[in-house]
Parts: structure tokens; sequence; C-alpha cells
């Protein structure tokens, strides 16, 4: 969420072998987060990473201070954070966590909700609640042509008939 210290990137989906090596999954499986000498917090604690590969099923990672299967075994399931500060962004580049809490609008200026969830997938989708109702948008340039975090603004333009839930 915008404003917090730090950035959910994964988790710990199992051990790997006897010597400490944990199997982590990514949320994108490109991310150059997990590099010798990185600083990950596992479950809430900074951990330093010895080593780390890819593999098609996640990274095996090692990390400093992880020696032993028990040790890794207890990390199963522990959400996997990096410092924000610390993920380099393009030009233009937003954090999808950022964009929850972000006041949503029509082109004209019309309020059309707020950010509340951002569901992500081959086509990540905005999650939009205005009062009683939801929607469920896809966060293409087509349809989200301006965000401005500066100001937790996002302008949208809507398809015709663009489902809408209660909540």
């Amino acid at each position: 969420m915008r404003g917090d210290p730090r950035l959910e990137i994964g988790g710990v989906a199992r051990a790997h072998g006897i010597r400490g090596e944990v199997v982590v999954v990514t949320h994108d499986p490109d991310s150059a987060s997990l590099v010798a000498g990185a600083c990950l917090y596992v479950a809430g604690v900074a951990r330093e990473v010895e080593r780390a590969r890819a593999t098609p099923k996640g990274w095996l990672v090692k990390l400093v201070g992880v020696e032993t299967r028990n040790d890794a075994e207890a990390l199963a399931g522990a959400v996997v954070e990096v410092d924000r500060d610390g993920v380099a962004l393009d030009d233009g580049d937003v954090l999808l966590d950022d964009l929850v809490g972000c006041a949503v609008t029509l082109a004209d200026g019309t309020p059309w909700g707020t950010v509340v969830a951002v569901e992500p997938g081959p086509q990540d989708r905005l999650v939009i609640r205005d009062g009683g109702v939801e929607r469920l948008l896809p966060l293409v340039d087509a349809l989200v042509p301006r965000i401005d975090l500066d100001n937790g603004v996002i302008v949208v333009v809507p398809p015709e008939g663009l489902p809408e839930e209660p909540v």
C-alpha cells in the first residue's frame, strides 16, 4: 500500500535440500531483487541473500543464517519483502501497490470511486469501489490514460457496459 516502507515481492514456498535453501515464488518471475548481497525481509526479519538462482518453479535462495533444512522449513509460507526505496523504476512506471487508495475519476473529472485493490494476472485489473458498487477495470493504457500518484488520482475511460457488482 502507498507509503509502506516495504514492498511484498513474493513468498517462501518451501524448504529445498538439506543446506538451508528455500524456494521463493515471486509475483514477478523476472524480478531482479533476489541477487547475492540483497537485503530481503522474510516474515518481517531482515535477511541477506547469500546466493540465488532462478528455476522454472521459483527461485532457490540461500539466506545468510539459514543453515539447515529445519531453519528453512520454519520459513515456509513467510512473506518476502524488499525496501520500497530500493526498487528501481523506469520513467512512467508505477508500483501496483501505489495505486491502492487512489481516487478514480472519468476524463471529464466526474468521481468514479477509489481503488481498493489490484488483481494481478495476465492482465492486471483495478478493483474500484464507488459506494455500494464494485468495478473491475483492466489496467491498460487505453482505459487508464493517466496516473497521478503525487495527487493520488487515476483518470479512466471505461468501456461501455462495464459490469458493476454490488458490494
